[in-house]
C-alpha cells in the first residue's frame, strides 16, 4: 500500500475484548439511529453487547477473523472477514465505525488493511461485499480500499422502519481480487493476533 491516504493517528486493528471499554464502544456505536437495525437484536445495554462480542472473543479463525478499529485505546469500529472458505479462497466483509470514528479515514484503511491480511496471512483469493444503496458513504468506504463495483441485488435486504413497518433495500456489491491494484492508502498496524 501506498502512502497517499492516512487515516487517523495510531490508528490499528486489534482483537476485541469484553473490557468495559469495549462494551461501551459497542453501547454507543449501536445507540445511532443508522446502526441500530445492524445487529440481530437491540444493542440497547450491557448484557446485549456482551452477545455482539462474544463471537469476536475467541472466533473460530478458520471460518472468521475480526478486529475492533481502535484509536488510542478506544474501539470505533469492526472490521471482519466471515464465511472463510478455504477451497475456494473468499470471504464475506463486513466493516462499521462509529459515528464519532467517522471522517478520520478508519473505515477504508481498516478495510484495505483487513483485505492485505486475508491476501498475504490468509492466503485467500477473492474477497466479497455488499452496501444497501441508501448507504453510499459505505460504497465509497470499499471502493477506496479497492474493492470494484460488480453489481446489484435488488430489494436483497429488509429491516423495519421506525415504525416496525418492514422495508426492502436494494444492495450493490463490491469485491477485490489478490490481483487487483493495491490502493493508495497507508496500512494500519495488526496488533496482538492470535496464533
Amino acid at each position: 500500500m501506498s502512502k497517499e491516504e492516512k487515516p487517523a493517528t495510531g490508528a490499528r486493528l486489534r482483537p476485541w475484548t469484553d473490557s468495559d471499554a469495549d462494551i461501551d464502544a459497542v453501547i454507543t456505536a449501536f445507540e445511532a439511529d443508522d446502526m441500530a437495525a445492524q445487529a440481530a437484536e437491540p444493542i440497547n445495554g450491557e448484557n446485549a453487547a456482551r452477545r455482539w462480542l462474544a463471537p469476536w472473543l475467541e472466533p473460530d479463525s478458520s471460518h472468521v477473523v475480526a478486529f475492533a478499529i481502535d484509536c488510542g485505546g478506544t474501539a470505533f469500529g469492526h472490521v471482519m472477514a466471515g464465511a472463510i472458505d478455504r477451497r475456494h479462497q473468499t470471504a464475506w466483509i463486513s466493516y462499521w465505525v462509529s459515528p464519532r470514528g467517522r471522517g478520520k479515514g478508519l473505515a477504508s484503511a481498516a478495510l484495505a488493511t483487513l483485505a492485505e491480511h486475508c491476501f498475504g496471512t490468509l492466503g485467500l483469493h477473492r474477497l466479497e461485499l455488499a452496501h444497501r444503496t441508501n448507504n453510499p458513504a459505505s460504497g465509497r468506504v470499499a471502493l477506496t480500499a479497492g474493492f470494484l463495483v460488480e453489481g446489484l441485488e435488488r430489494e436483497k435486504l429488509m429491516y423495519l422502519n421506525e415504525m416496525g413497518e418492514p422495508v426492502r433495500f436494494d444492495v450493490q456489491t463490491l469485491a477485490r481480487l489478490r490481483t487487483d491494484p493495491a490502493p493508495k492508502i497507508t496500512a494500519l498496524e495488526i496488533v496482538n493476533v492470535p496464533v
